[in-house]
């Protein structure tokens, strides 16, 4: 029998995954310094951080992204004012970095696929990206134990190239390669090619462009609510806020969404649907000020309180 590549490594992973390397201390850094919870069996969040960024085509540093949200995770506080509660007793853990696959994407993917399996059934996951790329090997996961799976995706760009730069599975066929597998609708959308305006309309994809053409924040809420099942995975590329909020990302686009924008979609989603995952993903901290792996990670605690509520 053929074992697959990212099998070893994912078993060696969670071996490790009691926490503690030899000298009795955690070897890696994570979320919240690790004080909600250092053991993944009673953790209702699970954080998988990926540091990949081999397909980015314009500013590269995604890899980084990971190891600065866990940094600035550290600063924040418990309580969270807006949902008056202290989220972090739900139980967060962070596993190890996934170890990056140099040999393509399509071998990452599946070691983000494997990885996603090992956590099991009960605990919501939440990728800390790194590029794009690493939602695709969550959804394949999660597609496989949910046939109603449907994708919320907050990105400026399309993501929907069938190719680019010589690969199907780069950070710019992203949603395209999820509506393979399950529908996903958009949102955020202001910069695409002709090619993926015709794809949208052709295979009738929910795309939401930016700034909307009418009503407010509760409009957008239930147009895309409309085009979700009961079973949600929501995924944020972090250019989709106006590059004046969140300018350390690989490919900004002027005249994104606000914090309340965001905020006010991702919540209203998380009252009505069951969300099974979520992922932060193009967070690239050279590319900006320290403030923005403080909102990424703010971001990040704020979805675990809504997806936990």
């Amino acid at each position: 029998m053929n074992v697959p590549s990212w099998r070893p490594w994912v078993v060696k992973m969670f071996e490790n995954m009691a926490g503690f390397g030899g000298d009795g201390h955690r070897s890696w850094d994570m979320f919240l310094d690790g004080t909600t919870t250092q053991n993944s069996s009673n953790a209702e969040i699970v954080l998988i951080p990926v540091p990949y960024d081999s397909t980015t085509s314009y500013k590269t540093g995604a890899r980084d992204g990971p190891k600065a949200i866990i940094a600035a995770s550290k600063q924040l506080e418990d309580y969270d004012l807006e949902l008056n509660r202290d989220v972090s007793k739900v139980g967060i853990y962070t596993t190890p970095e996934i170890e990056v696959d140099a040999s393509g994407p399509e071998a990452m993917i599946e070691r983000i696929k494997g990885v996603v399996d090992s956590v099991g059934k009960k605990p919501i996951i939440g990728l800390l990206g790194g590029e794009h790329t690493v939602t695709i090997g969550a959804i394949y996961a999660l597609r496989q134990r949910c046939s109603d799976l449907t994708v919320l995706y907050l990105d400026a760009h399309a993501d929907l190239r069938d190719e680019y730069m010589g690969t199907r599975w780069g950070h710019a066929s992203v949603a395209r390669r999820i509506n393979e597998v399950c529908p996903v609708t958009l949102v955020g959308v202001r910069s695409l090619s002709v090619g993926e305006r015709h794809f949208i309309e052709e295979a009738e994809v929910p795309t939401i462009f930016w700034p909307p053409g009418s009503g407010n924040i509760d409009d957008v809420l239930n147009h895309v609510l409309d085009s979700l099942s009961g079973n949600v995975y929501i995924s944020i590329d972090l250019d989709v806020f106006d590059p004046s909020i969140m300018a350390a990302v690989g490919t900004p686009e002027p005249g994104g969404m606000t914090w309340a924008d965001v905020t006010g979609l991702v919540r209203g989603v998380a009252e009505q649907r069951s969300v099974l995952g979520f992922d932060l993903v193009e967070l690239s901290p050279s590319e900006g000020p320290e403030a923005s792996a403080f909102t990424a990670a703010k971001l990040a605690y704020k979805m675990i309180g809504y997806v936990t509520a």
